[in-house]
């Protein structure tokens, strides 16, 4: 999987992946994270990316010209999708997860200030994704956030492969309440039925679980699970 990322703050990207199992991915060449940053790309001898909107308003507009040459510069493959970061974008989710974890290259744009210039929109077609009904400061966590679960999606990221699988929303329910040792920790145990290597009993109490936990914390996921079933 290659991940390209347009940014003005390239660092906040590269720095993320030099830690813990995106860093294995990167070593073993599973993951491959590049940067591309638009004010290499401006005409503007003060490398502006950035002016203020026609109309009036408050805040800087995050100028067309920088954003389309850097976006034209990277080197696409024949099964790629570029994704805008927006607040405006859909919501993302597992499903859409699963969905760009079988594209081969990912490109990001990651805005800033008051946003895009509308024709970079108009001229780039991006899909637009949004990690949530709140406004951030830039587009470089969402980014992260977008690699980061893509990127457990991926056969060899991960340890093993069930792990993606198991994980909350994979199913469409939350994950099963977990435990290691000790089996007694301040008075509480535990389970027998995790300890007695039963692997039917095990996999019944965790599916238990998981429908008591999606009840009780996401009762629309709940609702769906039950109305698949139902199917």
């Amino acid at each position: 999987m290659i991940f390209d990322v347009l940014t003005l703050f390239p660092e906040m990207i590269e720095n993320h992946c030099k830690y813990s199992i995106l860093k294995r991915a990167v070593e073993k060449q599973i993951l491959s994270v590049n940067t591309v940053n638009p004010r290499d790309f401006t005409l503007d001898k003060h490398k502006k990316v950035d002016d203020t909107p026609y109309g009036g308003g408050a805040g800087m507009v995050l100028m067309a010209q920088p954003y389309v040459d850097a976006y034209e510069s990277v080197d696409k493959t024949g099964n790629s999708i570029t994704i805008m970061l927006s607040p405006q974008g859909e919501p993302l989710n597992d499903a859409i997860v699963n969905e760009l974890a079988e594209y081969e290259q990912i490109i990001m744009l990651c805005g800033h200030y008051e946003g895009f210039d509308e024709r970079i929109r108009d001229i780039i077609k991006p899909k637009e994704i949004s990690i949530g009904d709140f406004v951030l400061t830039g587009g470089e966590l969402p980014a992260l956030c977008l690699i980061d679960a893509v990127s457990r999606k991926i056969e060899g990221t991960l340890g093993k492969i069930q792990s993606a699988d198991e994980d909350s929303f994979s199913n469409g329910l939350l994950e099963y309440p977990h435990y290691t040792k000790p089996r007694e920790y301040r008075g509480l145990k535990v389970p027998d039925v995790l300890l007695n290597g039963n692997h039917k009993e095990i996999n019944e109490f965790r599916y238990e679980k998981s429908l008591e936990r999606t009840k009780a914390k996401r009762p629309d996921l709940y609702t769906k699970h039950l109305e698949n079933i139902q199917k």
